[in-house]
């Protein structure tokens, strides 16, 4: 916001006001609450005996294509990166007044079973309602695991030290994004082929962290694990910092961009380390078992990258080979600003 439009612009709040919202609204003295809301925190963790449940809820609106295969697995990436295994999903699906057929409800009601059948997920619950005001379809989507205590990885655990590992390459999510929701600004630009390796994106090298995290946390020690969204993985850093109140040091030349992604960006004139991310698992991991956890992930055919690491002094900065920078921050998703100038 600013002087002249009081209004908030597409896309997260702005991490400041957030932070006070939940300090006047949030109350966790129940103490079943063992991680409740804050900033970098994507999911809950509540006591219930001899196991953990993890609760996470996220919506998905800036997608259209397989809007019920990405609810699926981006709720069940969050359950995943606090050590949990994802086993329940619940749905709301807000579809548009006047765009809605039976084919429409259909294909997003089997991408959400193709995709709960394919993580182990049971669909035990929901509600769908034609919209008023809407012109896409928006799927929000709340996911229930379970993980034993001793297993709990939470997501405020980065210490100063731990190596920080990236799994496949920055901006999965949103190359896909760009490919679907872009398609007729980059005709011509770039070989249909090229288009459709991208918009593939989402299946290969797919949005999916769930097992990522799990051979990350059999083959080492890891401290924190976070699933980069909105935002991008500048986003994603900074809130798994800032939840453990500590720093990060990055190597820019470490960054895996893939190609197709920097060059869709340049393209449309944007910032891919801003861009929705989904798909790359950032761990803190214990700095001694960095080698054996990327080279099981490596080995596992999941390519895993150490981009950096964690510092105790507050903020993250990046090494280029001109100099030390600050990480950019963003606002909002860079993938907003795409929509915006549709």
């Amino acid at each position: 916001m600013n002087n002249t439009n009081p209004y908030y612009p597409v896309g997260k709040l702005p991490q400041d006001d957030l932070i006070k919202l939940l300090a006047q609204t949030t109350d966790t003295h129940d103490p079943r609450i063992i991680l409740g809301p804050g900033l970098g925190r994507d999911a809950a963790v509540l006591d219930f005996g001899n196991r953990y449940l993890v609760a996470k809820t996220d919506p998905i609106t800036f997608a259209t294509n397989e809007i019920g295969w990405y609810a699926v697995n981006v709720n069940a990436n969050d359950i995943a990166c606090l050590g949990a295994q994802p086993q329940w999903f619940i749905a709301s699906l807000l579809l548009p007044e006047g765009k809605t057929d039976r084919a429409l409800v259909e294909r997003i009601f089997q991408e959400i079973h193709s995709a709960g059948q394919e993580l182990g997920v049971l669909i035990v619950g929901g509600h769908t309602e034609i919209t008023h005001g809407l012109d896409r379809p928006i799927v929000v989507g709340a996911m229930f695991g379970e993980v034993c205590p001793d297993k709990l990885i939470r997501s405020d655990g980065a210490r100063p030290g731990d190596a920080l590992i990236l799994t496949k390459g920055i901006a999965v999510e949103g190359t896909a994004l760009l490919a679907h929701e872009a398609g007729e600004r980059l005709h011509g630009l770039f070989p249909a082929a090229d288009l459709e390796q991208a918009a593939h994106f989402l299946h290969k090298p797919g949005i999916s962290v769930v097992r990522d995290a799990t051979i990350a946390t059999t083959a080492g020690e890891v401290h924190a694990m976070h699933d980069p969204t909105e935002g991008g993985i500048a986003t994603g850093i900074h809130e798994l910092t800032a939840a453990a109140e500590v720093g990060a040091i990055l190597d820019a030349d470490a960054l895996p961009i893939y190609p197709i992604t920097r060059a869709l960006c340049d393209a449309l004139g944007l910032n891919p380390l801003g861009l929705i991310a989904s798909g790359s698992l950032l761990a803190a991991v214990k700095m001694e078992d960095a080698a054996p956890i990327t080279r099981a992930l490596n080995t596992a055919g999941i390519a895993a990258t150490v981009i950096g690491y964690i510092r105790e002094e507050p903020g993250v900065v990046l090494h280029t080979q001109t100099g030390i920078y600050p990480l950019p921050a963003f606002s909002r998703d860079e993938i907003a600003r795409l929509f915006e100038t549709k």
